[in-house]
C-alpha cells in the first residue's frame, strides 16, 4: 500500500472552517480597497528571473536564498515564482502603458512563495493584499495609504498595531549615507557576523535587519540617515506626518526601519503587532519612484504596501472574530421511487430565486437526514416523500423554531419558503 501523500512543507491546506474567516476577510478587504478608489490588476504567477534581481536586489535575502527559480528546459528561459507582488505589478504598468492617461490606483491579491524556515505567520506559500498608487508624487498619498491600513484595522476590530515610520531619502542623499555607513561597520567588522560582512559592501543598509544581537548593536550606534537629507526629502516626511496627524494616526520614527527590497526610497513604513513573536510584521511598504526607470519603463513617481493574509488571520482568530458563516435556508430530503427528481427541481428553483439549498446525497431514510439536515444549520427542511410526490406537494417543516410544518403546493413553493424565512 502507498504512504499517502501530504502537502509541501510550508504550503499550507486552509481547511472550510478556517477558510470561513479567510472569506470573510477578503470580502472586507476588497470593499474596503474599492471604497478607497482601488482597481484590481492580476498578474502571473510565474515571471521572469530578471526581473526580480533587477527590482529586489542582488544582495537581498530573497534573491539570494528565497526564491523559488529554474530553468525552464524547453526553451531556456530562467523563471521564477512570484515572491512578492510590486515588481510583477509594474512590470504589468510598464508592459501595458497603463500610465498613459495618468495615474493610477491599482490593488492585487494572492499567493506568494519565499522558500523560509516556517513558522508561525511565515509560510513558503503565503497570501498577500498590496496596493499600488502609480504616478503619484507627493505625500499626499503616502499618507493615504496608511490611514487606509488604519481605518482597515479599525473595521476588523484588531488592536495593537503600532505604525513604525522612516524615511530613507533620495538615492544620492543615501550614497552619500551608504559611504559613512560602510565606514562604520568597517571600524566594528570584529563584531560582524558572516551575513553582515557579506553584505557590507553590497548592501549595508541590508545590515539593518540582522537578528545578531552584536550586530544590531553595532548598527544602533550607526549614523543617524536624518543628518544626510536634503530640503525636499525633509519636506516630503514633515508633509506625511502632518497628514497622519490630521487623520489621528499614532506612529513612531524608526530611524533603522528600512525595508527588505532594494527599490525603496523616501517613505517607508510597516504596521506591527506584538502578537505574532518574531514575524510581527503584518503589513509594510513605501515609496519606490526609481522603478519604472529600472524596469525599463518612463521614470513615474510610485508608493505601494502589501498585508500578509496568513498573520491577520491570526490575529482575527486571536481577537475572537467568528467565521463570516451564512447557515442555508433550506436542506431538501427526499425518499421514495421518483422523489428524488421532484426534489431536485424544487432545490434548483429556490437557488434560482436567490436561497442557499443543500439538497441531501447519499440515501438513507427521513430519520438520518433529517440529522444531517438540523446539523447544516438549515433554518427548513423540505421533505419530499412519495405521499408528497403523488400530491405535487412539498413538507415545509422550521427547525430552528416551534412552529408547526405545513404542506405546500410545488408551484407555491418560493413563496411559501419566502414568508417562512421572515417569520411567517
Amino acid at each position: 500500500m502507498n504512504a499517502p501523500l501530504q502537502a509541501i512543507r510550508g504550503m499550507n491546506d486552509v481547511l472550510p472552517e478556517e477558510a470561513a474567516l479567510w472569506l470573510g476577510f477578503e470580502a472586507a478587504a476588497q470593499a474596503w480597497l474599492e471604497r478607497w478608489g482601488y482597481r484590481n490588476i492580476r498578474m502571473p504567477l510565474v515571471e521572469h528571473t530578471a526581473l526580480f534581481r533587477r527590482a529586489i536586489g542582488e544582495a537581498t535575502d530573497i534573491v539570494e536564498k528565497e526564491m523559488y527559480s529554474w530553468r525552464d528546459e524547453l526553451n531556456g528561459e530562467e523563471l521564477t515564482l512570484r515572491p512578492e507582488g510590486t515588481a510583477s505589478c509594474v512590470r504589468a504598468a510598464i508592459e501595458h502603458n497603463l500610465l498613459y492617461d495618468g495615474p493610477r490606483r491599482l490593488w492585487y491579491a494572492g499567493p506568494m512563495y519565499r522558500h523560509e524556515r516556517p513558522q508561525k505567520g511565515r509560510y513558503r506559500q503565503f497570501h498577500q493584499y498590496g496596493a499600488e498608487a502609480l504616478g503619484f508624487p507627493g505625500p499626499d498619498v503616502d499618507a493615504e495609504l496608511i490611514v487606509m491600513c488604519a481605518r482597515l484595522w479599525q473595521q476588523l476590530g484588531l488592536e495593537g498595531l503600532r505604525l513604525e515610520l522612516n524615511t530613507i531619502g533620495s538615492p544620492e542623499e543615501r550614497a552619500r549615507y551608504r559611504a559613512d555607513l560602510i565606514g562604520h561597520l568597517e571600524a566594528n567588522r570584529d563584531r560582524l557576523d558572516a551575513d553582515a560582512m557579506r553584505r557590507l559592501h553590497a548592501n549595508p543598509l541590508r545590515v539593518f535587519d540582522s537578528k545578531n544581537p552584536l550586530v544590531q548593536d553595532v548598527v544602533a550606534r550607526a549614523p543617524d540617515m536624518m543628518k544626510y537629507l536634503g530640503e525636499a526629502s525633509l519636506a516630503h516626511f514633515e508633509g506625511l506626518q502632518k497628514l497622519l496627524s490630521v487623520a489621528q494616526v499614532d506612529y513612531a520614527i524608526n530611524p533603522k526601519l528600512v525595508r527588505g527590497l532594494d527599490y525603496y526610497n523616501l517613505t517607508v513604513f510597516e504596521w506591527v503587532s506584538d502578537r505574532l513573536g518574531a514575524q510581527g510584521t503584518v503589513c509594510g511598504g513605501g515609496r519606490y519612484d526609481g522603478l519604472f526607470a529600472l524596469l525599463g519603463g518612463k521614470p513615474a513617481p510610485a508608493v505601494g504596501f502589501a498585508m500578509g493574509c496568513e498573520r491577520l488571520v491570526v490575529l482575527l482568530k486571536e481577537a475572537g472574530r467568528a467565521p463570516l458563516l451564512r447557515s442555508p435556508d433550506a436542506y431538501v430530503l427526499h425518499q421514495g421511487a421518483g422523489t428524488l427528481e421532484f426534489a431536485f427541481g424544487v432545490a434548483d428553483a429556490l437557488r434560482a430565486s436567490g436561497y442557499t439549498v443543500i439538497q441531501h446525497a447519499g440515501g438513507g431514510g427521513f430519520k438520518s437526514q433529517m440529522k444531517k439536515a438540523d446539523a447544516s444549520g438549515a433554518a427548513l427542511a423540505l421533505i419530499v416523500g412519495e405521499d408528497e410526490l403523488r400530491a405535487g406537494e412539498v413538507t415545509v417543516k422550521p427547525l430552528r423554531d416551534a412552529r408547526a410544518q405545513v404542506r405546500v403546493p410545488r408551484p407555491a413553493i418560493v413563496g411559501r419558503v419566502s414568508e417562512f424565512l421572515k417569520g411567517g
